[in-house]
Formats: structure tokens, C-alpha cells, sequence
């Protein structure tokens, strides 16, 4: 059964012609069409050419943007010894060892990212399921298992956004507030995109990105034309 939207969703989306916008034009629209009294993220849902069943064809990296998110995540920084110090002296949220990953086992997940040194990987691989399924889970690929323990917080705390594909295909990330001046969000998702395509897999064949679409947390999704983001 579908989800039924109310009067104010049904006037945007009357809004919305049925096109490809300029991302320029898209932004522009979501601005003209918000109806909520909060700030709203800017969404980016993607479709990709490739199958994620397959290993080699796993579509997953981070991005620092140039403008930020908009939103200030809170890190978990699991380390031992000088790495402490150094995770508290970049600004991570909450610093510990064995005993927060502890914590962590027991349902404690008032984060939304989590660094770790690779020495530490051992004793946090104990927390996979946890955090796995919410997609927390450290990794090399993502820059999150590190020994540079100053840059990642920093990264992540200043508008570093992690991406993967699902089950179908799809990616879905949050790139900016909707009160950021256009031509700011626009930068932000020329930049989301441009670092989805240096993760194309080598084995990955045809049309890459397929799709774009953009939407606020409440607004319908506008089509974005790909080439006006710097798809070919």
C-alpha cells in the first residue's frame, strides 16, 4: 500500500515538471517548492550500471566536500596510547579502547562515524554485526582505519561523506542544507559525483551512472541531466 502524501507535498509536486532539470534548475526548484519550517537536506539518489553482487563491481569510497554538509557528525575514535591524545586534540566526540567497544556491544550507538587504528582492528571486528548493519563499520577503503587518526576526524567533522551502493544498484547520499546558497550546493554535488566516477570498477561496462535525481527531506525528486553535473 502506498504511503499517502498530504496537501502541501501534492502542491510541489505539481511543481515538478516531468523533465530533466540542470542541477542549477533543480536546486533553484527545491528552494521555490519548500513547504517545512526546518532546514532540509539535499538528497542525491543515483542509479549505477553495475552489479553488486559481484565483488569487483562494489561501488564504495568517501568524499570531503568543499562546502561541508551542513551537519556536524559525532565520532567515535577507538585507539589506544598517543592516539588517544591525538583523537581528543582533533575533536573527536568519544576516545576509548577496549572498554568502548564494550560499550558499543552492548546497544550504546550514539555516533555517526567510527575511526580506528588498524592495531585495533582485531578487538572492533568483534562489533560487525553492530555496526555493519548501519553501515559504521571501520574500513581501509573509507579511510576510517588509519593511523592518521588527526586527519580522519577532521575530515569527517568538516564534511567528509562515505557512499556505497545497495542491493540494487542504487546510491543515496546527503550533500548539503537546503539554505546554502545554490552555486555552494551545486559544488558540493559536482564533487559527490565526480569522486562517484573515479570509483567506477575496471570491470564495470556500458553506462555507468544511468540516473540523478535530487530531492530535499520533504520534497518530491527533480531529474537532474547528467551532463550538467559532468557525466558524459
Amino acid at each position: 500500500m502506498s504511503k499517502k502524501r498530504g496537501k502541501k507535498y501534492q502542491n510541489a509536486l505539481r511543481e515538478v515538471e516531468p523533465r530533466e532539470y540542470s542541477i542549477e534548475e533543480a536546486i533553484e526548484l527545491l528552494k521555490k517548492i519548500k513547504y517545512s519550517k526546518f532546514d532540509e537536506s539535499v538528497d542525491l539518489a543515483l542509479k549505477l550500471g553495475v552489479d553488486p553482487k559481484r565483488s569487483d563491481q562494489m561501488v564504495r569510497g568517501t568524499v570531503v566536500l568543499p562546502n561541508g554538509t551542513g551537519k556536524t557528525k559525532r565520532v567515535v575514535v577507538i585507539a589506544s596510547g598517543e592516539k588517544v591524545k591525538e583523537a581528543e586534540s582533533a575533536g573527536a566526540d568519544f576516545v576509548g579502547g577496549e572498554e568502548l567497544i564494550e560499550k558499543i556491544s552492548k546497544g550504546w550507538l550514539d555516533f555517526e562515524a567510527v575511526v580506528t587504528t588498524p592495531d585495533m582492528m582485531k578487538s572492533v571486528s568483534k562489533l560487525g554485526k553492530v555496526l555493519g548493519a548501519r553501515g559504521l563499520m571501520p574500513s581501509p577503503k573509507t579511510g576510517t582505519v588509519t593511523f592518521e587518526i588527526a586527519k580522519a576526524v577532521k575530515e569527517i567533522k568538516s564534511g567528509r561523506v562515505e557512499f556505497r551502493i545497495d542491493k540494487s544498484a542504487n546510491l543515496h547520499a546527503s550533500v548539503a542544507k537546503l539554505s546554502f546558497p545554490t552555486d555552494k550546493i551545486v559544488e558540493n554535488v559536482k564533487a559527490f559525483i565526480e569522486a562517484v566516477l573515479k570509483a567506477k570498477p575496471p570491470s564495470s561496462r556500458g553506462k555507468y551512472i544511468q540516473s540523478l535525481y535530487v530531492s530535499s527531506t520533504m520534497s518530491p525528486s527533480v531529474k537532474v541531466s547528467l551532463s550538467s553535473v559532468g557525466v558524459k
